[in-house]
């Protein structure tokens, strides 16, 4: 049997400045994190190892945290439109979009990038 990756996304280490969102799932880890393992959700966007996509595919600037266990049965989740995740921390909103060269990574790898929505 072949493995699909990981089951869950890293918990956030620390709950300080350091956190970043990325900007196409909202998944929530440290900057450390991020370059440790990159994205559990988007591992097209090649963040590990990677200072540049981290800094240009995650944000620290993001409203409230949501910590989700069982996305597919979570309505919240379901709301957020994070069902279809791995179980992680999210961010509730983003207000920044994924740079239009990584949201045509997206598109070459048939992964849809919603951009936040415009309060």
């Amino acid at each position: 049997m072949m493995d699909d990756g990981p089951k869950y996304a890293q918990i956030p280490t620390s709950f300080g400045h350091e956190l970043r969102a990325c900007l196409r799932c909202r998944l929530v880890k440290t900057y450390d994190q991020f370059m440790e393992q990159g994205c559990e959700n988007c591992p097209f966007l090649d963040m590990e190892r990677d200072h540049d996509n981290v800094v240009n595919c995650t944000t620290p600037n993001f409203t409230g945290i949501i910590s989700v266990m069982d996305p597919g049965r979570s309505w919240a989740a379901r709301w957020l439109r994070i069902g279809k995740f791995i179980p992680g921390c999210y961010t509730l909103a983003v207000a920044e979009e994924l740079p239009e060269e990584y949201q045509s990574v997206c598109q070459d790898n048939n992964v849809q990038y919603f951009p936040p929505k415009r309060v």
